[in-house]
């Protein structure tokens, strides 16, 4: 062998052999965090359970998150973390999809993002699930297509149930700025930190952040949007089927709410625990389900704090983050929550003396929208307004009061499976369309049929998503133009195809609005789910409020 023909070649194996490292190299990210190995798929990287926070474990069980310290060698990011502890689903729920493992480890992310993405606008998406369940893991919340269109996807886990929002006095002594709860919603705030300080190195733009979530999801990013501690840490957010209800302050008794710090020491006493030391000695599992057993529910906390007022008071006075916002809501939310409808009343009659009761000189706008003439759709349109729709059109309209673009959408599609078990527009059916994930829905979910229609529809909703991530804007392809809120109330109906449309559903804001003014004017009576024949009276006509 000559000395050219070796030196060919030892060259052609040099080539080769850093041809190939490259290759491997497109799934290692170093970042701050520390070094990552991933998977390259389809022009992706995709990197799963990737640590924002130490574990909650211990003593560090109802504290605020701890950054998780730096590794130094290559984490291996091919596996998502486990979920945050959760009951089991119920049997038979269109929303099952449990998770492969449990644990309170559970603070962690995903990330989909293009193999040579660069500076690309990021969507950090929060899940739902009451704030009592899901994960990032569901399948429903692939990123692949969104990344496919030119955005780095993050999604993340957060402490769920009691261990996410348990106040104790015990714990708020603990605390440097006295207060407790809201520990899952803190665990958001630590999520976007470590987007901000790490999200460059995945080819993301810690400038361009829009916080998106779907039901307690979209709740969290109202929580987010009122807090102090996340301000600068995004700079839009969508909301899906958010709901603004009011919520337990940390000591004090108002809207009636009983505070947070009583409510966690009923729950000591219930558990048969004597104090925090008692509480953090029980196992995570096992007082997870237990406090469910014994009615907690979880809520944010107003502390003054993290959480400085009621979520209506801070966008009555403008001090909620001042961002871009799509927001919207489905026409048939309540079809798979029909443990929110009021009982339907025995006739028509009763239906109508039992809202002249309760809703006095707003009866007959009531019974305008929701008329005792068709009692069944009546029934399901009233706690869907007063929750969702109510909520939508408020931001948008507080958003478009301070100068900024808001785009609120109606999600009115339907398709065969959907129309046979009744369930057209329910709670959460835009998610496979947003996220492309069609074919990838929990098992007892209404099938979405393979059908060009389909891929259509969900192309145009992924386009509009993808362009307010990356420009504040909604647009897509071939699709009509989508006006900003304040355009006439202008708002986009996607029932078949997108179509955009003025003044959705005249009078329900209207209605909505007075009615939550006056239980904030009498200050005694929350404005959740009580609504229709089961409202308490609606106090008399409050200076304001009309």
């Amino acid at each position: 062998m000559t000395a050219s023909v070796r030196l060919t070649l030892t060259l052609s194996l040099i080539l080769g052999f850093s041809n190939s490292a490259s290759a491997r190299d497109t799934r290692i990210v170093r970042a701050p965090a520390g070094p990552v190995r991933g998977e390259a798929s389809g022009g992706l990287r995709i990197f799963r359970g990737l640590p924002y926070a130490a574990p909650p474990v211990g003593r560090l069980r109802w504290r605020p998150p701890v950054p998780a310290p730096v590794w130094h060698t290559a984490r291996d990011a091919t596996r998502f973390g486990p979920a945050c502890f959760q009951p089991q689903p119920r049997a038979g729920s269109i929303y099952a999809d449990p998770p492969a493992s449990l644990s309170e480890d559970c603070l962690s992310l995903n990330i989909w993002t293009g193999e040579h993405a660069r500076n690309a606008p990021v969507m950090v998406w929060i899940h739902g699930g009451s704030l009592t369940s899901g994960a990032s893991s569901e399948t429903l919340y692939d990123g692949a297509a969104l990344a496919r269109r030119g955005l780095v996807v993050v999604s993340i886990n957060y402490r769920l149930g009691v261990l996410g929002y348990l106040a104790h006095p015990g714990l708020s002594a603990e605390s440097p700025d006295h207060v407790s709860g809201n520990y899952g919603l803190l665990d958001q705030i630590q999520a976007l930190r470590w987007v901000h300080r790490n999200i460059r190195a995945f080819g993301g733009d810690p400038g361009n952040v829009t916080i998106a979530g779907e039901s307690a999801g979209a709740l969290s990013v109202l929580y987010l949007m009122v807090s102090p501690s996340a301000r600068g840490l995004f700079h839009k957010a969508i909301l899906e089927s958010g709901y603004m209800i009011s919520t337990p302050e940390l000591r004090d008794q108002r809207f009636g709410e009983q505070p947070a710090e009583a409510n966690g020491v009923r729950l000591a006493a219930k558990l048969g625990a004597d104090g925090v030391a008692a509480l953090r000695a029980m196992d995570a599992a096992t007082i997870n389900s237990q406090a469910l057993l014994k009615g907690y529910l979880p809520f944010g906390t107003i502390d003054g704090l993290v959480l400085p007022r009621q979520l209506v008071e801070v966008f009555d006075r403008g001090e909620q983050a001042h961002v871009p916002v799509l927001v919207g809501f489905n026409s048939g939310e309540i079809r798979s929550l029909r443990f929110l409808a009021p009982p339907a009343p025995a006739t028509a009659a009763a239906y109508v003396t039992a809202i002249r009761e309760r809703y006095g000189s707003l009866a007959d706008a009531f019974l305008r929208l929701y008329p005792s003439s068709d009692i069944p759709g009546s029934i399901l349109a009233e706690p869907r307004d007063a929750l969702y729709g109510w909520t939508a059109e408020r931001v948008a309209t507080k958003q478009a009061a301070i100068g900024l673009h808001s785009f609120l959408y109606f999600f009115d599609h339907g398709y065969p499976a959907e129309e046979a078990a009744g369930l057209r527009g329910f709670h959460a059916s835009e998610l496979p369309y947003v996220f492309g994930t069609a074919n990838r829905t929990p098992p007892a979910w209404p099938k979405v049929p393979a059908t060009p229609e389909e891929e259509r529809f969900s192309e145009a909703m992924r386009g509009y998503w993808a362009a307010f991530v990356r420009t504040g804007s909604p647009a897509a392809a071939g699709q009509p133009q989508w006006p900003p809120f304040a355009s006439g109330k202008a708002f986009m109906d996607f029932a078949d195809t997108p179509r955009p449309g003025t003044d959705l559903m005249p009078g329900m804001y209207e209605l909505q609005e007075e009615v939550v003014c006056r239980r904030r004017a009498q200050g005694k009576t929350p404005w959740n789910w009580n609504v229709g024949i089961i409202s308490p009276p609606l106090p008399a006509d409050a200076p304001g409020c009309q």
